[in-house]
């Protein structure tokens, strides 16, 4: 075999490798407050005319703790018992959606089961 081959043959064993790694399980994340309602839309326009956005319950956890009740990032971790930085980029998925619905006049929907 040549160095060539060889160096087909290691690239198509680490292709393997790569495409069967499996992502990390998500971890559960502790959510107390439940939305009052889990469907928002802009007044006037009709559902079935409406491209849908889904929040998921950990995104609108985030948003409940950070921009409402206005507690800090490294608080809101804690109480939902994940880290810092997932806890931002949950957050900042949360915002783009929210914003997104609110643009483009999107409705939008809060996933409440995991």
């Amino acid at each position: 075999m040549d160095v060539e081959e060889e160096e087909v043959l290691e690239e198509e064993i680490s292709t393997k490798i790569r495409k069967n790694k499996m992502p990390r399980p998500c971890k559960r994340r502790r959510i107390r407050g439940n939305p009052n309602s889990n469907y928002f839309k802009p007044a006037g326009i009709p559902i079935r005319k409406l491209e849908e956005i889904e929040l998921d319950i950990s995104e609108f956890e985030a948003i409940r703790l950070i921009d409402f009740k206005e507690i800090s990032q490294e608080m809101a971790a804690k109480q939902m018992q994940i880290s810092q930085p997932t806890l931002s980029r949950i957050l900042s998925s949360a915002r783009k959606k929210i914003s997104d619905s609110i643009i483009n006049g999107k409705a939008i929907k809060i996933k409440t089961t995991e």
